[in-house]
């Protein structure tokens, strides 16, 4: 029987912090059978990884996937090497025209199972600043002082 619904993996927080990201897609990936096996097990880090489109496919890179543990010889995986990405041929162009044209970056939000096959969030923005980091998070912590004071007034504590 095969797995139903929708199991995380890892995901990327520091790529919401360093990135405004105005899009994202999911995108299927080409995995060997060790690679899917080390996933089950969440032996898997994304926090340096960044995708591209290169020659008409789209590969990511800097996803290092520890190797299965009873996978040994030939049954074994490169941890580090770049995996293609499985898109449509229409998203891919749409993908490469917005990445052409309006400058943005390709960058991997999380890896998850969808019904036992390992799907990709990538996400489509631009890169911030140091003070536009900042002045995001101060946006971030007024927003919660807000809805914090609106709950209390809520609940007729003030």
């Amino acid at each position: 029987m095969r797995p139903t619904g929708t199991k995380s993996i890892a995901s990327n927080r520091r790529a919401r912090h360093d990135f405004a990201i105005t899009d994202s897609i999911e995108c299927g990936i080409a995995l060997q059978g060790s690679e899917v096996k080390s996933l089950r097990e969440a032996k898997v880090q994304i926090a340096d990884a960044f995708a591209r489109i290169e020659n008409g496919e789209a590969w990511v890179y800097g996803i290092h996937i520890s190797p299965y543990s009873h996978a040994v010889g030939v049954g074994a995986h490169d941890p580090d090497r770049a995996r293609k990405l499985l898109l449509h041929k229409g998203e891919l162009e749409k993908l490469a025209s917005r990445v052409a044209l309006e400058r943005v970056s390709l960058v991997p939000l999380s890896l998850y199972f969808v019904d036992g096959r390992a799907k990709l969030e990538l996400g489509i923005g631009k890169g911030r600043k140091q003070e536009d980091r900042r002045q995001a998070m101060k946006e971030r912590d007024a927003k919660k002082e807000m809805d914090r004071a609106l709950g209390r007034a809520a609940k007729g504590m003030i």
